[in-house]
């Protein structure tokens, strides 16, 4: 059996020039966010639980807790809202379609019965409520004459919405049904969000012209606005209000967060400025926030969630992380438990058991990565170009990095763990043996060359092809020798790995067959592992050479034991949304997983 032991999630998606409005759960503590297809319910003070849904078909934009928090409300790009169960599986309630574009906005009324939707209407209605369980419409919502990007719900009688959006304009509608009463014009730009106070007195807007404008939330008008003195350099992306209503939270892209006093008569000014730790980079601007219970949550454009405390501002934030694209590969660094995940757009994150998220290792050359291996002291990468990258690692950090140019693209790459100054890399018709940072060899093997894994003495080397079958290579000094050709396979080859001990090797292919072979007879050790049901991406050794688990774009992980028929496997259905790309063995009764959802996820193996 195969438990799930800890996740280290995502980061949030995010876009330059736009805010993204992240709400949360009072009772839970819990905040909720999206990333790619999927929602993240991520727990403030257990960050290592988290729970995510998958089942929306197209990238979600915006997510938000029902005032009871039983509920969890979600749009996507096509306009298509789902609310479904927080608890029990994610069961679903309802699905409607609500505009006939993307949605940036969503807000549930105080009773949990009706929810308000803006976004981009193309050329239709940029904004819609309806009941929760039926979908009818209740309102009709004119005004906007372009995208709507922030939309708000009344939490006291009588009910008030307020929409915002791109023609710079703040309308208000009386209801239900909802009606049009009249337009704000406050605003010289976007204006991007849009919030009423928990007592349901005022109601503010925060716009790209650095202004926040207060009015009265049963009237509509103006009632003042927040100081210039000392306020934002740059666009207010987002603003959330303190439980008592009596300050604000606005985020900007001059990457700083501030906390407003807000007085009775509407005007606000700066208590204190929030600087989030950082280079100081464009990633490190600021682009959402929340005000929840004790925590004031600010996400800055590079996915950075900083947890600061409302009751001592001055003491510094908590910073959590991830990736925010597809996780690739996985390194576990021996003899420590530390896990290294990389993702193609060039991010490495370091991940501590029992802890989780431990920085991101900054390199100065941030260069993508298609491949990726390390050892205790060094990471070695390539990217799609045609150089490898050897990093040494200096603890939590990157020394500087140096390339070796091999001369066509790389397209596996293997370290022998034993002498880690020698490494193998595959390119299209061949292999390239370095030592170091000098290219000793560079062989055509005469067939189209799919993987290929070096043995950790650095003795051997097998390469897989595209016909499927396996090319045993002896190594001597910087020449290669073929000993043997397997064939076993029906499709190119796609992973190749020894065992720890290096008695024996697996290879797995695009055509779901995974195969496991004795290193010194060249005979098939474990046969007929044939359970997935597509491409298998990925292949790793327990430390104790007992079992092999395989990866898959099925998104299962299957784990064998070498002395029991491979029908007597575990199984880990849907381990990772959109497929498993990287799989490691922690220690004999733990593997670590990530996937296309940009999460890692920790396994604990049980015997049967």
């Amino acid at each position: 059996m195969a438990q799930l032991s800890e996740t280290y999630g995502c980061a949030p998606s995010t876009e330059r020039g736009r805010g993204i409005l992240i709400s949360g759960d009072i009772k839970s503590n819990s905040i909720v966010y999206c990333n790619g297809r999927s929602v993240i319910i991520l727990y403030l003070d257990r960050p290592l639980e988290i729970s995510v849904y998958g089942e929306h078909a197209y990238p979600v934009t915006v997510a938000r807790f029902s005032p009871n928090g039983e509920w969890i409300a979600s749009a996507d790009v096509s306009g298509i809202v789902r609310i479904w169960g927080k608890n029990n599986e994610h069961v679903l309630k309802n699905e409607f379609k609500v505009l006939s574009g993307r949605i940036d906005d969503l807000q549930w009324s105080p009773d949990s019965q009706r929810i308000v939707a803006s976004g981009d209407g193309k050329g239709k209605s940029f904004v819609r409520a309806f009941m929760w369980d039926s979908g009818t419409n209740v309102g009709e919502f004119d005004g906007h004459s372009r995208r709507v990007l922030s939309c708000a719900f009344k939490p006291t009688r009588p009910f008030r919405i307020v929409t915002c959006g791109e023609d710079f304009m703040v309308n208000f509608y009386e209801g239900p049904p909802f009606k049009f009463k009249h337009s704000l014009r406050e605003h010289s730009n976007f204006v991007n969000c849009v919030r009423f106070s928990p007592d349901g007195s005022k109601f503010i807007s925060v716009s790209s012209d650095k202004k926040g404008i207060l009015y009265d939330a049963k009237t509509g008008e103006k009632m003042g606005e927040l100081s210039p003195e000392d306020g934002h350099k740059g666009s207010i992306y987002a603003v959330s209000w303190s439980p008592d209503s009596k300050q604000v939270l606005t985020v900007s892209a001059d990457k700083s967060a501030k906390v407003w006093e807000i007085a009775e008569d509407g005007s606000g000014k700066v208590k204190k400025t929030l600087s989030s730790p950082g280079s100081g980079g464009v990633e490190d601007m600021l682009v959402g926030c929340l005000w929840q219970n004790d925590h004031l949550v600010t996400v800055s454009l590079g996915g950075t969630i900083n947890l600061f405390s409302a009751g001592d501002l001055e003491k510094s934030p908590l910073s959590f992380s991830g990736h925010l694209k597809s996780v690739s590969s996985l390194a576990v660094l021996p003899g420590q438990n530390v896990v290294l995940s990389s993702s193609y757009d060039g991010v490495i994150v370091r991940w501590i058991q029992g802890v989780g998220y431990s920085g991101k290792l900054e390199r100065k050359e941030n260069a993508q990565i298609k491949c990726f291996s390390a050892t205790e002291g060094e990471i070695v990468s390539s990217a799609f170009d045609n150089k490898v990258w050897r990093i040494p690692l200096l603890g939590d950090q990157c020394g500087d990095a140096e390339a070796v140019d091999i001369g066509s693209q790389p397209k596996d790459l293997s370290i022998a763990q034993l002498s880690p100054e020698l490494a193998l890399v595959s390119t299209d018709s061949g292999v390239v043996m370095l030592r170091g940072f000098k290219v000793v060899s560079t062989i055509d093997l005469g067939f189209a060359v799919a993987a290929c894994t070096i043995s950790p003495d650095g003795s051997e080397a097998v390469v897989g092809g595209q016909d499927g079958k396996l090319h045993v290579y002896s190594i001597n000094g910087d020449t290669l020798t073929e000993e043997a050709t397997l064939e076993k396979h029906r499709g190119p080859i796609t992973v190749i790995r020894y065992s720890t001990d290096a008695s024996m090797f697996a290879s797995g292919d695009s055509n779901r067959e995974a195969v496991v072979w004795d290193r010194v007879s060249r005979e098939v050790k474990l046969k007929n592992m044939l359970y997935h049901s597509a491409r298998i991406n990925c292949l790793a050794w327990s430390p104790d050479n007992t079992m092999v688990a395989t990866g898959s774009l099925d998104t299962c992980v299957i784990i064998h034991d070498i002395s029991k028929p491979a029908s007597s496997r575990v199984t880990i259905k849907g381990a990772h949304l959109g497929g498993v790309y990287g799989l490691a063995f922690t220690d004999n009764c733990s593997i670590v997983s990530s996937g296309e959802d940009a999460c890692v996820r920790l396994w604990k193996l049980t015997p049967q």
